[in-house]
């Protein structure tokens, strides 16, 4: 593994290991302080954490790990490290607002935290990482990747739900923003 994933990994488990402000007070309203999930891909069953719907580019017994942490604000951090992807090659990434499921299309569209206007695709008004959670990525030669975003997203469950892992770098042009081609893997998040 990557000396770059090894130390974001372990800044992970030290932020799991640390008690939150939060922790030792609960905190009012409906924000929580962070989400953790990790899974190793494979094709759809009905317990599955981490899919893979397109194993010559997310090889089944690779894996993600995803942790998303509340800031002051209303802002959130999402981070996530992967291994056993396709090497020196750029995915695409978001947060979407359903669970994953035996198709790609299960996880439904990006969470946003201003939704756009029914109807409404492809404008860079709503599709833009600012506001949605884009984790776009490349891999090293050995396949891993460590990536993140910061944005003033207050993603929870029940309005995000998955990461989906997408064929190519996300859009941003009019008429194509947001798009990255075809769900390849797609991992459980507990926003």
């Amino acid at each position: 593994m990557r000396s770059a994933t090894k130390a974001v990994l372990t800044v992970l488990a030290l932020a799991l290991a640390a008690p939150t402000a939060a922790q030792a007070e609960p905190a009012s309203g409906n924000r929580h302080d962070r989400a953790v999930a990790h899974g190793v891909f494979a094709p759809y069953h009905e317990t599955a954490e981490a899919i893979t719907y397109a194993p010559e580019l997310v090889p089944p017994g690779a894996r993600m790990g995803v942790f998303a942490n509340d800031l002051p604000g209303e802002r959130t951090t999402v981070l996530a490290a992967l291994e056993g992807l396709r090497p020196n090659r750029t995915y695409g990434a978001h947060v979407h607002t359903r669970p994953c499921g035996p198709e790609g299309s299960d996880a439904g569209p990006h969470f946003q935290q201003v939704p756009a206007p029914e109807g409404v695709s492809g404008d860079p008004a709503y599709a833009n990482p600012r506001n949605e959670v884009w984790l776009d990525f490349r891999t090293d030669a050995s396949g891993n990747a460590v990536t993140g975003a910061v944005g003033d997203w207050t993603p929870h469950r029940g309005e995000a739900s998955s990461v989906v892992i997408h064929e190519h770098r996300t859009r941003t042009a009019p008429g194509v923003a947001g798009e990255a081609g075809a769900r390849l893997a797609c991992l459980n998040v507990p926003f």
